[in-house]
């Protein structure tokens, strides 16, 4: 029993904040494919490879300065974060962080509602409705019951993400192989994983719950290195699979789904399309999560409770704003114009501080700790 109580202890640990980061970004970030095509497939096979490589260490090193300092300083929602980071000028994080939320938001609703579309045959606004209802529920009762869906509907990701990839080199095993011919790198790929890598870092905010169990810099370290090669993981797998349509895929709203539609595999489309809605749940559940944590801080610190009700209509407001947004632009535009605007802004304000300024502090506070117990 002791033996398996560690190992649930280290995957508590270690795996679980992965699986919660990679939840986060999964819906916004690659469940459609539109993204991975945006930014890695456009620089062909072995440039989109490198580009995955590079997102990876910057999501990995980010998030283990951003979990030590969390855990060093008590940090548990970006509000109080982002003041210990940037001090007065917290408030940056917080205007770029909501303006990424409506957009990953939209590009959700937008993404439910042509898979709804194209499934039953009803108007698209119903899969942003169904989106908000299911989203409001989760968020509604917090924090443990989104760490259990996180978990659980992990599996059902891997698996299908996983299925897709093994059916499809069976099938285009030749025309995929065929696209990693040698070619010169032309430094681009490296700028697209910064890019992709700094606009998903939106889910840094919506992790942070996670930090309270982390008693140890080498558990703070150690789960923010291994939550960027999990976060990853899903994506590389999708990547795989999308060059076998490559470069027509290059072009479409849903990719992954013109994949499988390539193949005639109905029957995993549909397995697929309930579980890519799931993974909206995730992403839309985590990112307003950490909107109800700021508020919930907030209201602790004034000593009063934080309403149930409000804890469900935050998210219903953020969704309904989104949906609307999502109604005027198209998921490419979406994708294309607003997440490559904001990634530069998540470079200045989270990802140059937090390598810079916040492993100096981290430095600060341990010499003092050190001190202290001397």
């Amino acid at each position: 029993m002791a033996k398996i109580s560690g190992v649930s202890q280290w995957c508590a640990m270690y795996l679980l904040p992965g699986l919660a980061f990679k939840s986060v970004i999964v819906g916004g970030g690659y469940g459609t494919g539109r993204e991975i095509t945006e930014f890695f497939l456009s620089h062909g096979a072995f440039g989109g490879l490198v580009g995955m490589l590079v997102t990876a260490l910057v999501w990995g090193l980010v998030l283990a300065v951003a979990f030590e300092l969390a855990r060093l300083t008590r940090s548990y929602n970006y509000k109080s974060l982002f003041q210990t980071l940037l001090g007065r000028y917290w408030w940056l994080f917080e205007v770029i962080y909501v303006l990424i939320a409506f957009l990953v938001l939209a590009v959700l609703g937008s993404a439910s509602g042509e898979i709804v579309q194209q499934s039953f045959g009803i108007p698209p606004l119903w899969g942003g409705v169904l989106l908000m209802v299911l989203v409001g529920l989760l968020t509604f009762f917090g924090s443990k019951a989104i760490e259990k869906f996180f978990v659980c509907w992990s599996a059902v990701l891997f698996v299908t993400y996983g299925t897709l990839l093994v059916l499809t080199l069976s099938n285009y095993q030749t025309q995929i192989v065929a696209q990693f011919q040698w070619a010169p790198l032309s430094g681009g790929e490296v700028v697209d994983g910064v890019r992709y890598a700094a606009y998903n870092l939106n889910a840094l905010a919506a992790v942070l719950f996670v930090v309270p169990r982390f008693l140890t810099t080498k558990n703070a370290v150690g789960a923010g290195l291994m939550a960027g090669l999990i976060g990853i993981a899903p994506a590389v797998l999708l990547f795989l699979t999308l060059l076998a349509g490559y470069p027509q895929v290059t072009q479409s709203a849903l990719p992954v789904v013109d994949i499988m539609l390539m193949q005639n595999l109905l029957w995993l489309l549909v397995l697929f399309k309930v579980m890519l809605f799931g993974t909206f749940i995730e992403t839309g559940s985590g990112v307003l999560h950490a909107v109800n944590e700021r508020i919930a801080g907030s209201f602790s610190a004034q000593k009063r409770p934080f309403p149930h009700w409000l804890r469900a209509a935050v998210p219903l407001s953020f969704l309904f704003c989104a949906i609307f947004l999502a109604s005027e632009f198209g998921i490419i535009d979406l994708i294309a114009k607003g997440y490559g605007v904001l990634s530069y802004a998540y470079i200045l304000v989270v990802i140059l501080p937090l390598l810079l300024y916040g492993s100096i502090r981290i430095v600060r506070l341990r010499r003092q700790s050190a001190v202290a117990q001397a």
